[in-house]
Formats: structure tokens, sequence, C-alpha cells
């Protein structure tokens, strides 16, 4: 399995990098955030860990730019912060997840084990309902355009279409889509739930997801006065 770690703090990325080979990952890395865009857009990797704060580019630019171009491999963002901006921002321009600094480097394992397997083993299988399409190929919602998803957002995505006209609790969603991970609140879910409603808007979709923050999530057909039905 191929990474890519672009890290500026030198001895933290000799570090990681050592320990990454030593786990039988392959591992290219860098100290900003150009090259750290060049390589992506040169190579086919598995998974990117990217540091937020980096010289040339920023880890959320190089990010956003990876979406810009349909680029869908998982990313981890590191960061020095753990304000809940900058988890925002991250997971905002299409992150898969986040580790703060400073972190055990189990936990780091971790974290790239589920977010590269999760992202290799989705079924091939597309869920359509009413005019929206879910795509596992290019991690894509469509309805009258397209738009790509994080891994998240189509793990939380591929739940509701599984299950039309199933209402989920808050609980039920952070047990199943998250794995109950340490770091993951009810605000999280509400967030994630946000991310898919503008999205389900901005593709034009007749289906949105109803619900109030803490509660019980459906997916439902917006009614032609602008309502659910």
């Amino acid at each position: 399995m191929k990474l890519l770690l672009a890290e500026d703090t030198s001895d933290l990325n000799k570090a990681v990098t050592a320990i990454l080979k030593h786990e039988d990952y392959e591992v290219d890395s860098v100290f900003d955030g150009e090259k750290a865009l060049q390589k992506i857009l040169e190579t086919d990797y598995d998974g990117v860990i990217l540091d937020i704060m980096m010289p040339g580019k920023d880890g959320i630019e190089v990010l956003k730019e990876m979406r810009k171009r349909h680029i869908l491999v998982p990313v981890l963002l590191l960061t020095a912060k753990a304000e809940i901006d900058d988890r925002v921002a991250g997971l905002d321009a299409g992150a898969d997840d986040y580790l703060p600094k400073p972190f055990a480097m189990k936990e780091l394992l971790a974290r790239i084990r589920s977010m590269t397997r999760r992202y290799m083993e989705y079924e091939s299988v597309s869920y359509e309902y009413e005019d929206l399409i879910l795509d596992p190929k290019t991690f894509s919602l469509s309805a009258r355009n397209s738009i790509s998803l994080s891994v998240k957002e189509f793990e939380l995505m591929q739940m509701f279409l599984a299950n039309v006209d199933i209402g989920f609790s808050t609980e039920h969603i952070l047990e199943k889509v998250w794995k109950n991970e340490r770091n993951a609140r009810p605000d999280t879910v509400w967030l994630y739930v946000s991310y898919l409603k503008g999205k389900l808007a901005s593709i034009g979709s007749k289906v949105d997801i109803e619900g109030e923050r803490g509660g019980t999530y459906t997916l439902v057909i917006k009614s032609e006065q602008g309502g659910t039905e």
C-alpha cells in the first residue's frame, strides 16, 4: 500500500516515515504543500497524510485542489491545533479524518488502516433512489449534476440509501458510521448531515435529509411546495 506523507517538521517526518515503512507501507515523504500536490498529481496513492501548517501550500489548500480535480484518495489531516474551527475547515474541504498533535504512533496507524480499508472495501454496486445515484467507483452523488463525497459522507449516504424510509438516531449513526471513534460526537453527525443536505441541494435533487440536531435523521422526498413528504 502506497502512502504520501507531507509534514514540514523534519524530525516528525522522518520518525513517521520510518514507522510506516516498518509497517510495510511504501511511503513518499515531502516537506511542503507544493511538492505534496505535485506528487499527488503524478502518483496513484492509497492514502495521503497532510500536515495543515506547511510552507508553500498548507494542507487545506492541497486538499481543496485534490477534491477540485476529483482526486478521491482518502486524506488524514495532522494539526497542531485542536480547535473545532480547524477540524471543521478540514472536514469541509473533503478530509476523511483528522489527528491533533501530539499523537501516539499507534493511533496514527489505526487511523490509516481504518480510512484506507473503508476506501478499498466498498461494494461495487451503486445505489439509486428517486433522482439520486450514489457511485462507489467515483465516490460521487448525482442528480441533475454530480458532486464528490468524502469517505464519511459516502458511508452516511450509503446507509440512508440502503435503508430508505428508516429513521436513524444520532447514537445509531455514531455506532455504525463512526464505529464509536474517540473524537466522534453527536455534533459530528449533525455536521456531516449538514454537508450532505448542502450537497443534495447543490445537485438539484428532490431528496433531502430530515431531522434535528442530536435526534433522528431520515431520507425524505421534497414536496412540490418545497417541504417534505
